[in-house]
């Protein structure tokens, strides 16, 4: 997530700088120069990311550089038609992260001493993108092709088409998979030419900020969910919790209910039933695909830099088509998610916040030393970890044995939801995460 949150830099400069704000060129320029750079941007930051070195993860990031810049230069060398986009970076962040925490200790002989260890990583990994240039050379054009192929087919697709990917992206966000289909639709389907650069862009968002006026289509929809309908089933649970309850989960509603209406951070909110109504999900990735498709039939044409929230809304309101009716159809959408939420909590007797026992996680503060200490307790121990990172909400952990973490330790603590898969383990905290996850990798220094 370290690439994505760079976007939200470019779109304030780059709509600040445009004609209809305050028309500074050189801030349009500086925005437009993120955009632009994309690509490098998402190879340092996912080697950074992906490292396990905690002590100088700096190095992975400038070897995610080497291994864009020599994959870049050698495809043009082998065939100067192909243009890989973001995904040279995103494949560039792999291969570096990757082969940086397989070589980052590597110990050479003494004639070859200085060339050990960190030092090593840029070498094997520019090596690496040589290969992998090779290998692109021949496979990425029918590779494009279908990826072009299923873009149109969603694109031409219209209202279905923004349907199926509104629904999609959030039955994947469970999984973690979500942010490879939003890579496909936000940074590579469809095609643009910058009319100010020449430069082709590609992807819903990128091609919005590019100035395409046929662009905006597959993120108008999430506006009336993230600011009118996560709020409403966060009072739809405020409002159906016992009395004795509500007062302890307000805080913690409020919260996150806010913090969906402003960002578009709405995964704290939505692990928080997600698992324990997983029909209620579903219901609520429908009709996140209805206002995809809503949306789409009223000719919205929205985009954001981060998420649907308010801030973006805002901001990016000039150069959007039509959005004042976000307004509008995201009461209707608000009134809808309040009245489905409400009344299948009590028709099923769903165990959301505020109804069942356990009920002591939902006012605690994701941050401190304390909470720190108790989600490593729940993950077994620092003796337990093999590695820790983070995205935007969640602890992301391998673990040693799984049997040894304890949910109802992690949930007690304030945890807002877990997802085990083998040895990895997902833990929501929210948006103080990065600072939970520095912390535990402090501790396990200490111990």
């Amino acid at each position: 997530m370290l690439p994505v949150a760079t976007l939200p830099a470019a779109a304030i400069l780059l709509r600040f700088g445009a004609d209809d704000l305050l028309n500074i060129d050189v801030l349009e320029k500086a925005g437009g120069t993120i955009f632009d750079n994309l690509p490098i941007i998402f190879a340092i930051g996912i080697a950074f990311g992906l490292t396990r070195d905690t002590n100088n993860n700096g190095a992975a990031g400038l070897a995610g550089f080497v291994c864009h810049a020599v994959l870049t230069s050698s495809l043009k060398s082998l065939d100067a038609e192909i243009n890989m986009g973001v995904f040279a970076g995103i494949v560039s962040g792999l291969t570096a992260g990757f082969l940086y925490n397989r070589f980052y200790k590597i110990k050479l002989p003494e004639f070859l001493g200085f060339f050990g260890g960190r030092r090593f990583v840029p070498i094997v990994t520019s090596f690496a993108a040589i290969f992998l240039a090779v290998i692109f050379s021949v496979v990425w054009s029918p590779i494009q092709a279908a990826i072009n192929s299923v873009g149109e087919l969603i694109v031409t697709s219209g209202g279905v088409g923004a349907f199926i990917f509104g629904t999609l992206n959030r039955l994947l966000i469970p999984f973690g998979l979500h942010h490879i289909l939003n890579n496909l639709v936000l940074f590579s389907f469809g095609e643009f030419t910058n009319p100010a650069t020449g430069e082709i862009v590609r992807g819903d968002l990128t091609r919005f900020f590019a100035g395409d006026p046929t662009a905006g289509s597959f993120m108008a929809g999430f506006f009336p969910v993230m600011m009118f309908g996560i709020p409403a089933i966060a009072l739809a649970m405020y409002r159906t919790a016992k009395p004795e309850n509500r007062a302890k989960v307000a805080g913690a509603l409020s919260s996150m209910a806010f913090t969906s209406f402003l960002t578009g951070i709405t995964e704290p909110l939505e692990f928080s039933f997600m698992f324990l109504a997983p029909a209620l999900y579903v219901v609520h990735a429908i009709l996140t695909g209805a206002a995809m498709l809503i949306c789409h039939a009223a000719g919205i044409l929205a985009g954001f830099g981060f998420s649907a929230g308010f801030i973006d809304y805002v901001l990016n309101f000039g150069i959007a088509t039509r959005p004042e009716l976000i307004l509008p159809i995201g009461l209707a959408f608000g009134a809808v998610y309040y009245l489905v939420f409400s009344w299948a909590i009590v028709k099923f007797n769903l165990p959301t916040l505020g109804r069942y026992a356990e009920e002591n996680s939902a006012d605690k503060t994701s941050g401190g030393d304390d909470f720190a200490k108790k989600i490593l307790a729940g993950l077994g121990g620092a003796e337990n970890l093999v590695d820790v990172g983070n995205c935007a909400t969640r602890l992301r952990v391998t673990v040693k044995d799984s049997s040894k973490v304890n949910e109802k330790i992690l949930r007690a603590a304030g945890a807002k939801g877990v997802f085990k898969k083998g040895d990895a383990i997902q833990v929501v905290i929210g948006t103080q995460v990065e600072f939970v996850a520095d912390e535990i990798n402090s501790l396990r220094k200490k111990n």
